[in-house]
């Protein structure tokens, strides 16, 4: 089984970086600490990993935390903790030393998600629930420049976001808001053209694969990645049927271009196009 694994993670890596010699001419640029601002850092067991928002980053996170001492468990910590706590430090904190160090001779880890899928699940949780974040800041923007005869209530609370809005403000150049870590390009948040991952897991296959990096590390044999759901845990995952129903409620050509806005994600990481 470990050997089987291993193949796995050869070829997830070679498919990675086939794909950035064919398409970045940047590998030689210089890392700086903008790279790496999304990258946590566990100094005891020397992981480095990049958080790719609705892909299991607050577990991970959580696992993270007890490889570090902090917990004693995943179970014992609060979703509020892993996110707003700070107790994992990020490599863009360090001196450029101290970066370099840690990017030559730690493990880097990476998971990632089939895009559309990571794209619903976000919108799930931003948009169709209370988030006195996102849409004041994001729901507003997006609703007073895409829907006509908007009411005065939902320009003034921004909630309610339609799918299909969503779709129209991301595929927008001049966007009315900027991007968000939950729905923009992997290859923009862990720049794996530029720091070469040592190890690169798929949701789609998380325990596995999670399991089998902790293996890797030399983790405590007790500690197993965290099954449960970190949000709205009444609901279902975002699976690739809702992934669908999401998708139905677009023109065939916003459904191209969303394709297009992820096309390098879709190739770097093997997901076949929808």
């Amino acid at each position: 089984e470990w050997k089987n694994l291993y193949q796995i993670q050869e070829e997830r890596k070679r498919i990675m970086r086939e794909t950035c010699s064919k398409y970045k001419s940047n590998n030689r640029r210089i890392i700086t600490p903008y790279h790496v601002s999304r990258i946590f850092v566990e100094d005891k067991y020397r992981v480095l990993y990049c958080e790719v928002p609705k892909a299991g980053c607050s577990n991970w996170k959580r696992v993270l935390m007890v490889l570090n001492g902090l917990a004693s468990s995943t179970k014992d910590i609060q979703h509020n903790t892993v996110h707003y706590g700070n107790y994992l430090k990020r490599l863009d904190g360090f001196d450029h030393k101290g970066i370099y160090h840690r990017l030559n001779t730690y493990t880097k880890m990476l998971f990632i998600r089939e895009p559309f899928e990571k794209l619903v699940s976000a919108f799930r949780d931003k948009f169709e629930h209370p988030n006195n974040y996102y849409h004041p800041v994001f729901g507003k923007a997006i609703i007073s420049r895409y829907r006509v005869n908007a009411t005065k209530e939902a320009l003034r609370t921004g909630s309610g976001v339609k799918f299909k809005e969503f779709i129209q403000y991301l595929l927008d150049v001049h966007r009315p808001v900027g991007m968000d870590i939950h729905w923009d390009h992997v290859n923009r948040l862990c720049s794996p053209c530029l720091i070469d991952y040592d190890f690169v897991g798929k949701f789609e296959s998380m325990e596995e694969d999670a399991n089998f990096f902790l293996h890797l590390i030399g983790a405590p044999q007790n500690l197993t990645f965290p099954k449960f759901k970190d949000r709205h845990s009444n609901e279902e995952r975002t699976t690739a049927k809702i992934t669908q129903q999401y998708f139905a409620q677009l023109s065939p050509s916003q459904r191209q271009q969303s394709y297009d806005f992820y096309y390098m994600d879709y190739l770097m990481f093997n997901y076949s196009k929808p």
